[in-house]
């Protein structure tokens, strides 16, 4: 199945709010794990998160990893496999209680994933960045910067997989040509406003 990268459906944003799925999804991000697995870490009944994870299957968000034997059955193992991205025209179409769920989940794995990174030392690379700009738009100007957002994800995504082709064609263990090691590197892009929209031009 098709991996979906980009969501351009309201609807489908609204039943990936699911805050089951929302959980199974951040599960599996890292690793891979069985739906027994997830149902004990995250406490949800595990007849519940097999279904949300056949979903996400369904839809080519998680895909199956591997089987093992236990306890006389066999335990499927998933792991997430795309990364998406809501499209702004899906985006304002969501009700604004599902909008509040997908931002307040968004902001809890950013707010995770950022103090971790700090405790590793991963803001004493010579190229992290942490910097916040504060400026007035107009309508038009708010416009043109959501797109240079989307597209500055979209580049992002672009240079992750180039990365990835080159580190597979690499020797297991053999040192990149350029001497550095492959770096897992973490972006986050939020574009808001802090007061009301001015409107149009």
């Amino acid at each position: 199945m098709k991996q979906i990268t980009e969501i351009d459906d309201a609807r489908l944003v609204k039943g990936l709010a699911h805050p089951l799925r929302i959980a199974i999804l951040r599960a599996l991000e890292d690793r891979t794990a069985s739906p027994s697995e997830i149902a004990e870490e995250i406490e949800a009944p595990l007849g519940n998160v097999s279904y949300h994870v056949r979903f996400l299957a369904r839809l080519g968000l998680v895909e199956l990893a591997g089987t093992r034997p236990r306890r006389g059955a066999v335990e499927h193992y998933y792991r997430a496999v795309a990364r998406m991205q809501v499209s702004q025209e899906a985006w304002e179409r969501v009700p604004l209680p599902v909008r509040d769920a997908v931002l307040s989940s968004a902001l809890d794995d950013v707010a995770r994933s950022v103090a971790a990174a700090a405790a590793a030392g991963g803001f004493s690379h010579q190229q992290a960045q942490a910097t916040r700009v504060q400026v007035t738009l107009d309508h038009r100007g708010m416009s043109e910067l959501a797109e240079a957002v989307q597209e500055l994800h979209r580049r992002a995504v672009e240079l992750g997989r180039e990365s990835e082709e080159r580190i597979a064609r690499r020797e297991a263990g053999e040192p990149a040509a350029n001497g550095h090691a492959p770096v897992d590197a973490g972006l986050v892009l939020m574009l808001y406003g802090t007061g009301e929209d001015p409107g149009t031009d």
